[in-house]
């Protein structure tokens, strides 16, 4: 029996740039003002954009994990210079005055607070609200995302030096005080001064404790680092890129809370950073492990029909013990398809990120523009959770700055490397 191809045509009545419009419309709709600066009013969120205060992420904001305050001022403000909207530009510039002035960086050590609790109005270092751990990866991606976002901001702006500050300094605080495991991969979690924290969130142990794709995050850090002259991490960057590709992959988990050997987005967040540490280390080796196990590794994941009633033809899911489509994945392997398209010239490479794009535009829900967390075709969260309470469906929250905008960089970059040249 042949299996139809991964594959879904355009939608001229919502086009995946409508789905742009909508999920940027949604973010904004959640955005409120904190000491003269902008941020989310919580980072999870209903359709009417009300803060679901039952949830772990309901209560916090921040630049942290799902939260993505860094990431996701970056997307408004790539959308507003490619749309020429000055009040997305405002908004996103001070979703990113928050994070630089309202405490969260210590500028003297580096360390960055992940979230804001916002009913208590204190700071934290994770999403159970307290400080009892943190993950170093995801604190690196915060990092990364800062650098990301200086280099798109005008040279004289004078948040772009404080930026690229406070990635070196993040960094500095994480080689000093991050204690490497004897399996020589970066713990999953850590206490605050740095030492491994080999538990879950809920109590017990970690069983990805010592193989979480968020690692991967640390040399990213190093990497964007080293490419832009700031540093030289060049030889733990061979060190650690050459364990990877001798372990065949490190591939669990990076959401924090699922337990997963394999994960679709830790295949794409590989990928990418992979296909750049060939670049910049001038190692062949390094490409064809991006392509052939990283890339070629996301095929497992692909939805070729619509399952249970839902639409799920075309999107990825997240990993066989919790195998929801979630929006924030996917748009990143889309984005994972996007750079290798550039690359190659494929076609089936483009083909397969539009293919994902115009699979996400299929799951906005209500005036807002709201674009669900997740794409719940097996029943995972239970159907009080699905919209209409169906057995089988969407899920009825988001994170405004990551599940519900994420798209924002695939389309976007899209629209201005391949789309727009050839108008």
């Amino acid at each position: 029996m042949t299996h139809p191809a991964f594959y879904l045509p355009e939608n001229p009545a919502y086009t995946i740039l409508d789905s742009l419009h909508d999920s940027v419309r949604f973010a904004r709709h959640c955005l409120t003002d904190y000491r003269g600066h902008r941020c989310a009013t919580s980072s999870f969120v209903d359709p009417d954009g009300a803060p679901m205060l039952w949830h772990d992420f309901g209560p916090l904001e921040g630049p942290g994990w799902a939260a993505n305050a860094v990431g996701g001022a970056f997307e408004l403000h790539g959308y507003a210079r490619v749309m020429g909207r000055p009040d997305v530009r405002d908004d996103a510039l001070g979703i990113l005055d928050h994070v630089l002035e309202d405490g969260f960086i210590d500028w003297t050590t580096g360390f960055i607070k992940p979230y804001r609790h916002i009913p208590d109005d204190r700071l934290c270092l994770n999403y159970k609200s307290n400080d009892e751990w943190f993950c170093p990866g995801s604190l690196a991606c915060i990092g990364s995302q800062l650098l990301r976002f200086a280099d798109a901001l005008p040279a004289g702006d004078a948040r772009v030096p404080r930026m690229r500050q406070a990635a070196i300094k993040l960094a500095g605080w994480l080689d000093a005080h991050l204690r490497p495991l004897k399996s020589g991969w970066f713990p999953r979690r850590c206490y605050p001064d740095g030492a491994p924290y080999p538990f879950t969130p809920e109590g017990g142990d970690d069983p990805l404790f010592e193989r979480s794709a968020d690692g991967l995050f640390i040399l990213e850090l190093w990497e964007q680092l080293t490419g832009r002259g700031l540093a030289d991490y060049r030889k733990p960057l061979r060190k650690f890129a050459r364990q990877v590709v001798k372990r065949g992959g490190i591939f669990g988990s990076i959401n924090h809370d699922t337990y997963d050997e394999h994960e679709s987005v830790a295949y794409a967040v590989t990928f990418r950073l992979f296909r750049r540490l060939a670049a910049l280390l001038r190692d062949a080796t390094l490409s064809d492990f991006a392509y052939r196990v990283a890339l070629g590794g996301l095929r497992q994941f692909e939805m070729k029909e619509d399952r249970n009633g839902v639409a799920t033809r075309g999107l990825l899911w997240m990993e066989r013990s919790w195998d929801t489509a979630y929006l924030w994945e996917n748009a990143h392997a889309a984005q994972a398809y996007l750079e290798a398209y550039i690359d190659t010239g494929r076609k089936p490479y483009l083909a397969k990120a539009l293919t994902i794009l115009r699979a996400i535009a299929r799951h906005h829900h209500g005036p807002h523009g709201f674009l669900s967390e997740g794409v719940d075709w097996n029943n995972h969260v239970s159907a009080q959770h699905h919209f209409d309470h169906a057995e089988f469906g969407d899920i009825r929250y988001t994170e405004p700055l990551l599940n519900n905008l994420h798209l924002a960089e695939p389309t976007l970059f899209f629209l201005e490397r391949i789309a727009l040249p050839l108008v």
